[in-house]
């Protein structure tokens, strides 16, 4: 079967930022008015758009830097989320002895504090005029597609990405185990996911591509999560009285099996990952 032509990187970016731009500002209604799912919408199309601008380099630094400010002021909020969603549904699937449904209900308060607690630092970025600025100029690079000139194609784009994520899972191998290898793991993940965007920017011909490095990156993401779930069950535990300790333990270990499958299936899931991207 002949390959698919992709069009000229400076042409497939640009309407990425056109498409990503609209996405972000047509989230901000949802998001202030806290609709399920809004924070982590904006917060990938902030990620998304770093991810069309990278490639251009230093004239364009400076917008990127913007959305990872919006975008770390959106995380804790989602991160938090993630996490009770995460220890609400497992607590719910232990055994009667855990007193599973008394500890899902501690869990979701618990959850509900840490989300109000964030919220603040969302809505103080949307009502700032930093944020208006950052609107302001993704709005006139939609406009005017920045120059074109020295990108390469974005098979060679997706190809460094894939080259970053090589080198740091090669490091996350050398990594002693425990805190290093788990910080390892984590920036391969953030590698998998910039190789990710680059294949979603080519569209149909980086379709493989893309859902092989969701593949990586989704494996090693349950692994993070279970780095931060175990983090968060270990200060939950400090002072808690007794069946509440056991419940955390036990969900504890639960985190460490999820964990260690995740790095059980990491060689096959990269085995396929790494093939060459196959656009251009």
């Amino acid at each position: 079967m002949p390959q698919k032509e992709v069009p000229a990187a400076g042409a497939l970016l640009h309407a990425r930022i056109v498409e990503q731009t609209e996405v972000l500002a047509g989230l901000e209604p949802e998001v202030r008015a806290d609709a399920p799912d809004a924070v982590h919408r904006m917060r990938v199309a902030c990620r998304r758009l770093r991810a069309a601008l990278r490639p251009y380099g230093s004239p364009l630094a400076g917008t990127g830097r913007e959305l990872r400010w919006l975008g770390g002021c959106l995380g804790q909020a989602r991160d938090t989320e993630v996490l009770g969603e995460l220890l609400v549904a497992q607590a719910r699937g232990l055994p009667a002895e855990c007193e599973p449904e008394a500890l899902a209900q501690v869990l979701a308060a618990w959850s509900r504090e840490r989300y109000r607690a964030a919220w603040p630092a969302v809505t103080a970025a949307l009502d700032s005029p930093r944020h208006a600025a950052l609107l302001a100029d993704l709005r006139e690079l939609a406009q005017r597609p920045p120059s074109a000139a020295g990108l390469p194609a974005l098979g060679e784009l997706a190809r460094r990405e894939q080259r970053r994520t090589t080198a740091r899972l090669k490091a996350a191998r050398r990594a002693a185990p425990g805190e290093e290898t788990d910080r390892a793991l984590h920036e391969a993940r953030k590698a998998a996911k910039w190789a990710r965007y680059a294949g979603e920017t080519a569209g149909g011909p980086g379709a493989a591509f893309t859902a092989r490095m969701k593949a990586l990156q989704e494996l090693l993401g349950a692994h993070q999560d279970s780095v931060v779930a175990r983090a968060a069950l270990r200060e939950l535990a400090v002072g808690a009285d007794a069946w509440r300790a056991f419940g955390y333990g036990v969900l504890y270990g639960g985190q460490l099996v999820v964990a260690e499958r995740a790095r059980e299936r990491l060689p096959e899931v990269w085995k396929q990952a790494r093939r060459p991207p196959g656009f251009e």
